[in-house]
């Protein structure tokens, strides 16, 4: 969230207010379709949000997952990704430009450090072409953000997430979508 935060707010992350709710909790779902929260993240993918269901609840948009669990590649494995409200389709695919904004530099070689090489980006506006450049200057590449949350763990010890090289997709393909 903070990391949108600085992409949204020029680098200022102090101007959200981060809420926590449990991982069982669907109270989260809740208040994102309330819209007391705009985006939900540290939550598995359950196709059950990404229509209307029994909840009363309306749709959900899942970025592109930031996060896959370990599992044999026939698995359907979890994965977590960023949650939007699917109303508003322009903000959720600034979201998700965010999460493989982290990817891109990731493959660039783009960290904190250096993340003014990060491309300016006009695809949301003149206002917002540097938010991508403002989200690595705050969070870093991929493994940055990765190293913050897990440690420094070898790649063999990654499974799925780690970053493919060259003419393959950057992370793991979609769980549950291969026959």
């Amino acid at each position: 969230c903070s990391t949108m935060a600085a992409a949204l707010f020029d680098g200022d992350t102090q101007l959200v207010k981060l809420s926590s709710f449990s991982e069982n909790d669907n109270n989260s779902f809740a208040a994102l379709q309330n819209r007391t929260i705009d985006v939900l993240v540290g939550r598995r993918v359950e196709k059950k949000y990404d229509f209307v269901s029994s909840l009363s609840l309306g749709g959900f948009h899942f970025s592109s997952p930031y996060y896959l669990e370990n599992g044999s590649s026939s698995d359907d494995v979890s994965f977590f990704s960023v949650t939007t409200r699917e109303d508003d389709a322009t903000f959720s695919s600034f979201v998700n430009c965010v999460v493989l904004a982290t990817l891109y530099a990731q493959e660039k070689h783009i960290t904190r450090e250096n993340s003014e090489q990060m491309p300016l980006s006009p695809i949301f506006g003149s206002e917002l072409n540097w938010a991508l450049r403002d989200a690595i200057a705050y969070s870093g590449s991929y493994d940055e953000i990765y190293a913050k949350n897990f440690g420094d763990v070898a790649e063999e010890d990654r499974g799925r997430n780690i970053l493919n090289e060259y003419d393959t997709p950057q992370i793991h393909s979609f769980p549950g979508l291969s026959p």
